[in-house]
Order: C-alpha cells, then structure tokens, then sequence
C-alpha cells in the first residue's frame, strides 16, 4: 500500500492548535508509486470507530447532499428571479446584487469561529441548530415585503450555513471509515452544488412566470425542514461528546478566539469591499472602501503574529504558520479560491448576458443552464468512482484547463448577433463547473489531513472559507 506524507510541524497545544506531524493519506491497493505521479483515494485522518448500517449511510449522505445543494439552489433561485425580485421590491440598481452577495459574506466570515465551536460543542448539534435555523431564514426571505429585510434574511441564512458546513465536514469524517463510503459522502457534497444550482434555477423560472418568486422561498424551506427531520434520525449520537459543563470550559479554553476575530474581521473586510464595488469598478476608489481594505491588510499580519505568538506558547493556534508551508494544503486552498471566484464570475455574466443583453426570458435563461448541473454531477460521479486510481497531480490541472475555456467561449464568441447558444453558450454552461466539482472531493481530502482528527469542523471550515471568498471574489 503506498503512501503520501503530508508533512506539519507538531505543537503541544490543544485541540484546535495542533496539528499532525504527519497526516497520512492512505492509498487505495494500486502498486506503491512515490512522486508526482502517485493516486489518492482516501485520506486517514482518524479511523471512525462507529457501524453505520447501510440505510443510515445513505440517509446520512442524503441529508449532507441536501444540506449543502440548499445554498446552491437559493443562488441559482436568486440568479433568474433577481430582475423580478428587484422590480417587485423597488431594489435600487446598486443593491440588487446584495441579496446574493450578503449570503456569501456572512457566510464566510463565520465559518471559522462556528467550525471552532462545532469541534467542541459537537457536529452533530451544531448541524442540527443550522439547519432548523436555515429553515426559518429562508421563510423569513420569502415573506420578505422590503430590500432590506430580504437581505437581512439572506445575511443571517449564510450565518446558519456556517453552522452547517463545516459540521458536515466532521460528520463524514466521524461517521465513515477511510475508504469508499467516505469518498462517495465528499462526492456527493460536491456534486450537490451544481445539481442545487441547476434546480435553482429552473425553479427560479418556473416560480418567476408562474406562483410567484416568493414560493421558490417557501418550497426551499419545506425542503430544509424535511432535511432536518432526516438528519435528527440518520446522523449517529455517538460523533457529539456528551453534554457536561466541561463543554463551558473547552469552548473558552481549547478555542482561539482571538484569532478567529481577527481573520474573520479581516475576511469580512474584504467580503464587503468585495460586494460593495460590484456594481461598479469605480466604487473601489472611494475612502470608506481604501479604509476598509487597508484595515483588512493590517489585520492579515497581525493574525499571523498572533498565530506564532500562540504557537510559540504552547497554546491554542486557529490555523498554525507552518501548515502554509505544507505545499499540497496551501495549493490546493490557492487552487480552490481561484477556480470558485472564476466559476462564480462566468455564472453571472452568462445569466446578465442571456437576460440584459438577449433578452432571454427567466423560464428559458433557466433551460440555458441546464447543462452546468448535469455536467457537475457527472464529474463528481467520475471522482467517486475513479477516485482510487485518481492521479490529483494530473485530474486538478486538466480540470481548470477544462473549465478555463468556459470564459474564453463566452468572451470571443457571445455577442448580440453572435453564434447561436448551441454554438458558444452551451459548450460553456457544460465546461465550467467541471474545474470545481472535480477539484471539490480532493480538496476536501487534503484539507481535512491537514488537520487532526479532533479538528475536522474547522479543516472544514478553512475549506468553505476560501471556497466562499473566492465566489464573492468572481461575484
């Protein structure tokens, strides 16, 4: 059996500072093969020492699926219903990209602190409380009767989704041995995000020509509540520690809690400059935004300071230094906030494109896209079926390369008396998601060694995180 060492330094510090010396990423039975061109087919972070009958694993990967398609779906909702949103609720121009953007943001910046706590608290509960409160949000969208309170909604649903994210993470970690199950659950969370975003937005047209926007709202929140229902069953009590005032005193002792705030403010920062010059380039060069962004620039060495301050003492670390000079962990966050900002950026040109510039409407923009899901899903499938004979030093370049002609198509051949969409939109719709969903599972993987096994919740964390600062980087 061969093996790849994912080398970090080891410190003495608690739960959330250490970091394994050496992650193990164990290799399915093909013959060893050390190198560039080694295969990865599972990752063994610790062994998980629970029996999950069959049922209760597809039910478990069911509910992980849903739960991280739900977020895709309501961007894909957002993306062709947004004109008709904005009309209904007289949303200025300028803030009419906040309702999707705010998500990502609140999103983002809390991943760490709730992946932090879902370690401590259990990820199984914090799973549970994101989802419920999800549900609520998203309701609360639907009945939404101002701008203001939709993006409030949609702000404090992408704080439920961090407690759902990262949880989700440390829930297959815990429930499933290294090996196929495992893999399957990481591939079927990836290939949740495209299937979400195209249901999403056939619906977002569906709704928009017929009910009524708001019931893409309310059918998602149906579907969130049956989510929950699923996981309070399938998801096993034995990954939670038992609840004692312990818990009171780990939350405050084993936690870095001044090095979340300080890279969660920093990324909220960004974020918000990020949405705020989205409407316009220009916006950038305003001094409340010059602020912010070097107010985020003094924040990022100083969360660094602090994480060799924290080190140095023997305590609680968020992210240590040295797990950046693992090179497989650093390219592939690199590698994944890049590919998720390009994804993101050819999604929202291709829709303002067919809707502003062809005139396309909702209904149809919606069967425009059709071929990104089913593309999507199909790659995920490929990563979980060939994922032990899979080469990541070969599959992740030839998949951005793959997805980097998307932007091309669009760039030299859409123009408003252009080729057809058969001739340049499709071919882009297919090619796009396909850098990301393959990439998803093997981040994921790597990530996840790259930390403990205590850790899992905030391996993904860091994983979402940058996931989500690049979308709002391409948004």
């Amino acid at each position: 059996m061969s093996q790849t060492l994912l080398e970090t330094p080891t410190t003495s510090t608690p739960a959330s500072a250490s970091v394994q010396a050496e992650t193990e990423c164990s290799l399915s039975s093909p013959p060893a093969s050390h190198g560039p061109g080694r295969t990865l087919a599972a990752v063994s972070v610790e062994e998980s020492e629970l029996v999950v009958s069959k049922s209760r694993t597809a039910a478990v990967i069911s509910s992980i699926t849903c739960i991280t398609a739900i977020g895709s779906l309501l961007a894909g909702l957002l993306t062709v219903c947004i004109p008709v949103i904005a009309q209904e609720l007289e949303i200025p121009e300028s803030l009419q990209l906040w309702p999707a953007s705010i998500y990502a943001l609140t999103c983002g910046c809390t991943l760490l602190l709730c992946g932090s706590a879902a370690d401590v608290v259990g990820c199984r509960r914090m799973y549970l409380a994101g989802t419920l409160l999800q549900s609520a949000f998203t309701l609360g969208c639907g009945l939404a009767t101002t701008a203001a309170q939709l993006i409030v909604f949609r702000g404090l649903a992408g704080v439920a989704a961090s407690f759902c994210l990262p949880s989700a993470v440390s829930i297959v970690t815990s429930s499933f041995p290294t090996g196929q199950r495992r893999n399957v659950a990481f591939a079927a969370m990836g290939g949740g995000q495209p299937v979400g975003f195209g249901l999403g937005l056939v619906l977002g047209g569906v709704f928009a020509g017929t009910a009524g926007w708001r019931w893409g709202f309310h059918a998602t929140a149906v579907l969130n509540t049956a989510v929950f229902a699923l996981a309070l069953w399938a998801l096993p009590r034995g990954i939670d520690p038992p609840l004692a005032p312990s818990i009171w005193t780990r939350l405050a002792r084993d936690i870095d809690w001044a090095g979340a705030l300080l890279i969660s403010a920093a990324l909220a920062l960004v974020s918000y400059v990020f949405a705020a010059v989205t409407g316009s380039a220009r916006s950038i060069r305003e001094p409340l935004n010059i602020a912010l962004l070097a107010a985020a620039a003094a924040l990022l060495p100083a969360f660094a300071l602090w994480m060799r301050r924290q080190t140095r003492l023997g305590r609680p670390a968020l992210i240590p230094n040295a797990l950046w000079a693992n090179g497989p962990f650093a390219a592939v966050c690199l590698t994944v906030f890049l590919v998720w900002g390009a994804f993101n950026a050819v999604e929202q040109l291709a829709a303002f494109h067919l809707e502003y510039v062809l005139q396309v409407s909702p209904l149809r923009s919606s069967v425009y896209f059709l071929p990104a899901p089913v593309s999507g899903a199909l790659a995920n499938v490929a990563v979980g079926l060939l994922l032990p004979r899979l080469r990541p030093s070969v599959a992740v370049p030839a998949a951005c390369a793959v997805a980097a002609l998307a932007p091309l198509l669009l760039a030299a051949l859409c123009r408003v008396d252009g080729p057809s969409y058969w001739a340049a939109v499709f071919e882009a719709m297919a090619l796009n998601p396909i850098g990301p969903d393959v990439i998803y599972t093997i981040a994921n993987l790597v990530i996840t060694a790259a930390f403990p096994g205590k850790t899992q919740a905030l391996a993904g964390s860091v994983f979402n995180a940058v996931a989500q600062i690049g979308k709002m980087r391409g948004g």
